[in-house]
């Protein structure tokens, strides 16, 4: 599966939102099958940034949660829009444990994705958040 890298990082959005909804609703899913689902090609045609970065943000959830919580001076995570929920688990995932950009890099990314797919101005909070704890 050949794909920019802005595209993986909106597919791997998608990807974790779509996870923190099944949560959400107390189901059980599987996050392979999901990929599947949402790619339409088989598991292992699926790009390996793309497998490693989502199923890192799921796994070390709580992890990185509790860290943007310390963060957070006024606000849940659990209150935010899901959306942002899931920007922001991929950012850290892709900051701790994917390792292969700078920071910068990774916030501007999460900076697109916000102006593209939140409110205005929620951009600047998404920014904030990561440049304390990325």
């Amino acid at each position: 599966m050949e794909t920019s890298r802005n595209s993986l990082h909106e597919k791997a959005m998608i990807l974790i939102y779509d996870a923190l909804t099944f949560q959400n609703m107390g189901e059980d899913y599987d996050i392979q099958q999901i990929m599947v689902d949402l790619l339409e090609v088989p598991y292992e045609e699926i790009d390996v940034f793309l497998k490693e970065v989502t199923i890192k943000a799921l796994i070390h959830q709580t992890e990185i949660i509790e860290d943007l919580q310390k963060n957070m001076k006024k606000w849940k995570f659990s209150r935010l829009n899901r959306l942002m929920q899931a920007i922001l688990l991929l950012s850290v995932a892709h900051s701790r444990y994917v390792q292969d950009s700078e920071k910068s890099v990774i916030i501007d990314v999460a900076v697109k994705l916000s102006k593209r797919f939140l409110d205005d101005g929620d951009y600047k909070f998404v920014n904030a958040i990561l440049d304390v704890t990325l």
